[in-house]
């Protein structure tokens, strides 16, 4: 049991499910039901950890590779691979169920959407050959912020996308600070994630340009969903701090890899409490 729910990676779909409440109480503009909550957020679990597992089994070659994925459950033999296979393909198809007949339409085909993309799109397509890899398959992180407007409203609004394209910037920053923790393991592994093969100067720009994005999407949202101007000075501070995280990444610091570090942590932290101010600035409004 243990290990099928690894392939799940459930700590990762716990980070992917921050920006689905919040999504759901901009579009109703309040609290949506609870059952209506309870379907998405259950029905999301599955479908994330779906993918996940999807994932586990199409790079367990280069998992094996990895210190830091040596102990998934394909790449020890907990679970084989057709097994996880049929796992992946179950849970996928009861999540798209329960969208359908818990959620709406439209929520369903984003979740199809989002494990399609995932899969096929960054796993398959993407990991494995170009270094803006997560630039573009790290759309698929950004999925939940569509998938919870759309189980409360069955559409989308420049809200809905204002908000995505918050998580579209926040993630490449995020797991960059992460590749420059584990380098090597990625170059053991031939993975082409910028920090392997860019210098840390175009690394350090790269990571700038879409934190800077990320805060101007964050007052795009505060104000295409009309919420208070207190929620807009806050976001924007938070905002901030991550951008004076990424000052202290100098290329020649003894401390670079902690630096990197700190940032990761801190990119988890700044997304956590973006969701708080989102719900308690519409729940005020």
């Amino acid at each position: 049991m243990r290990g099928y729910l690894d392939l799940m990676k459930l700590r990762v779909v716990e980070l992917l499910l921050v920006s689905t409440l919040p999504a759901m109480v901009l579009a109703a503009k309040g609290l949506p039901s609870f059952s209506l909550v309870a379907a998405t957020i259950f029905a999301g679990t599955l479908s994330a950890g779906s993918a996940n597992a999807f994932n586990m089994v199409i790079e367990s070659d280069i998992d094996k590779l990895m210190a830091r994925t040596a102990k998934r459950p394909i790449v020890t033999g907990v679970v084989s691979k057709t097994n996880a296979t049929i796992f992946a393909t179950v849970i996928g198809l009861i999540s798209l169920l329960i969208f359908w007949f818990l959620t709406t339409p439209l929520a369903t085909l984003l979740a199809l959407i989002a494990i399609a993309f995932y899969v096929v799109v960054y796993t398959m397509a993407l990991k494995r050959r170009t270094s803006q890899n997560i630039v573009w398959g790290g759309a698929a992180g950004c999925m939940p912020v569509f998938i919870g407007w759309a189980a409360v409203t069955n559409s989308l609004s420049l809200t809905a996308l204002a908000f995505f394209m918050v998580i579209f910037f926040w993630t490449p920053p995020h797991f960059w600070a992460l590749a420059i923790k584990y380098k090597e393991d990625y170059s053991a592994a031939g993975i082409p994630m910028l920090p392997v093969v860019a210098t840390k100067a175009r690394v350090h720009k790269e990571m700038w340009f879409h934190t800077i994005m990320m805060i101007l999407c964050s007052i795009w949202l505060i104000i295409s969903a009309g919420l208070p101007m207190w929620s807009m000075i806050v976001t924007v501070l938070l905002g901030l701090v991550f951008a004076r995280e990424l000052v202290a990444l100098k290329e020649g610091s003894d401390s670079y890899g902690k630096t990197a570090a700190k940032i990761f942590q801190w990119s988890i932290t700044y997304l956590s409490l973006l969701s708080v101010v989102l719900v308690v600035a519409q729940l005020s409004a």
